[in-house]
């Protein structure tokens, strides 16, 4: 046990309060000899943690998993989720919670280490993590929070010392997520499954306590859960869109009920824009490409409300018909979020019925010239058009519709100038600049390049000079780009 004092540690367990069957209590599985490699010192402050403490040997064996903070309950969550398709019950394979940090602000987050070892779910499996996945989340997540998109996030990585075997022999590590909760819709249908009602009643009370209290007083109070849970997802992932993320695995058991992000294994982001692009390894038919996350989105929620049928109404048809009202509700809440962040990211203020056909002209040239997604955003931004698509007589003819669109409205260029520097990134994680970082990381011991990448990424929406470098697309490949689930 450690005193966290000091250290700053308020720990509370309220998840630990759900019936037993959400959840294993655990024992820790200790490593050799963790040294903390990286440790996210903005969002320690915000966590109300002292950051010399934290880099004490001490706090290292806190997120090495080797000693339990004073006040925590490590356990594992039970859940199930839709994996390609396929219904599989789940749970923390190779994560622990240990406990639900009360910050200085009086918000609640969970503390998790992820590769800390064998769990009653692990399947057969060793339960931890490798050094270069492990990386690659937090610098992703991190990415993500500096892009204005809900996410889970990083606060430390360590190094255990120990190898592990996968394909290879590689390194592990732990690191420590930090989350609104780690409420998924496979938690849900794992309460589901189980089929006992009133432990999915205190589950989705729990949800409501947690995230939605505006709707403890409501007359049904399950049906606006769900209606909350899509408004949020369909938020999210216009989000993802509207950057170029693709999350690769967005399996059930990856959707939160807080609308955050989670679990960045095979993520990546696209560079020219083509609707089918894959990234991961395992994705084989493209079930989770770009193009089809938002449809995606609305197929677990789906799921979600069928988790819920037994709250929503005693009467089965009667639940199945508020469900479905509900659901039906997603595609134009989707497409009201994107059509907004598109809106922004051209300058326009303004509603006007055609904005569609123009966002999607643009894009549909995107995608015939290979242009950049990223890259493309950021020279209408700057005015700086010298990429093939822009010397098109097609482009010429759009631009002439886009600047008429801008003339109808009240707001001045200027003020449609400025709203395109903050809706459009100048760097983005790119996929190359992340493998260069890790590589260096986990074969160098040279964390330098990661480091220097983090803090690039950390203002994403600044245009300026110290950003080229990192604006730039990758050398010419014969080979796809390829991630693969984070082990």
């Amino acid at each position: 046990m450690t005193n966290n004092n000091q250290t700053g540690w308020n720990f509370d367990n309220s998840y630990a309060r759900l019936p037993e069957a959400f959840f294993s209590s655990l024992s820790l599985n200790p490593v050799g000899s963790p040294e903390t490699v990286i440790l996210n010192q903005s969002l320690a402050e915000d966590l109300g943690l002292n950051i010399a403490e934290l880099q004490s040997e001490q706090s290292t064996a806190v997120f090495a998993g080797n000693s339990v903070p004073e006040g925590a309950f490590p356990l594992a969550q039970a859940y199930a989720g839709h994996q390609f398709g396929h219904f599989t019950m789940l749970g923390d394979g190779r994560a622990l919670l240990i406990g639900e940090q009360i910050t200085p602000e009086g918000e609640r987050v969970d503390i998790q280490l992820k590769g800390s070892g064998r769990t009653p779910y692990s399947r057969g499996g060793d339960g931890r993590a490798a050094l270069g996945p492990m990386l690659r989340e937090y610098i992703i997540s991190e990415a993500m929070h500096a892009l204005g998109i809900p996410t889970t996030r990083s606060l430390a990585v360590v190094a255990t010392g120990e190898p592990i075997r996968r394909e290879t022999i590689l390194p592990g590590a732990i690191l420590t997520r930090v989350a609104a909760s780690h409420l998924r819709v496979g938690t849900f249908q794992y309460g589901a499954g189980k089929g006992d009602i009133e432990d999915l009643r205190a589950l989705a009370d729990y949800a409501i306590q947690r995230h939605y209290p505006h709707i403890v007083g409501d007359d049904n109070r399950y049906l606006s859960l769900l209606n909350e849970v899509i408004k949020v997802q369909a938020a999210l992932i216009a989000k993802w869109q509207l950057v170029g993320f693709i999350h690769g695995v967005m399996n059930t058991d990856n959707m939160t009920v807080s609308g955050e992000t989670i679990d960045y294994g095979p993520c990546a982001f696209m560079n020219e824009y083509d609707p089918e692009t894959v990234f991961s390894s395992i994705d084989t038919q493209g079930r989770y490409a770009y193009g089809n996350q938002p449809g995606i989105g609305g197929w677990n929620l789906a799921r979600f409300a069928e988790s819920l049928l037994p709250l929503l109404d005693e009467n089965q048809d009667k639940a199945v018909e508020l469900a479905q009202e509900a659901i039906t509700k997603y595609p134009e809440l989707f497409k009201e979020n994107w059509l907004s962040g598109m809106r922004a990211k051209l300058g326009i203020f303004n509603k006007e019925e055609q904005d569609e056909a123009l966002f999607e002209e643009l894009l549909g040239m995107m995608q015939k010239h290979q242009a950049d997604f990223t890259n493309t955003f950021r020279a209408l931004t700057m005015d700086k058009q010298e990429e093939a698509i822009f010397k098109s007589e097609e482009y010429k003819q759009w631009h002439k519709k886009w600047q008429e669109r801008l003339d109808r409205q009240e707001d001045s260029k200027e003020s449609s100038q400025e709203l395109m520097h903050t809706s459009n990134p100048a760097v983005i994680p790119r996929n190359h600049r992340v493998e260069e970082a890790l590589e260096a990381a986990v074969n160098e011991g040279d964390y330098s390049v990661m480091e220097r990448l983090l803090d690039v990424l950390s203002d994403p929406y600044a245009h300026s000079g110290d950003k080229e470098e990192y604006c730039k697309l990758p050398a010419p490949s014969s080979l796809p780009y390829r991630t693969y689930c984070g082990t």
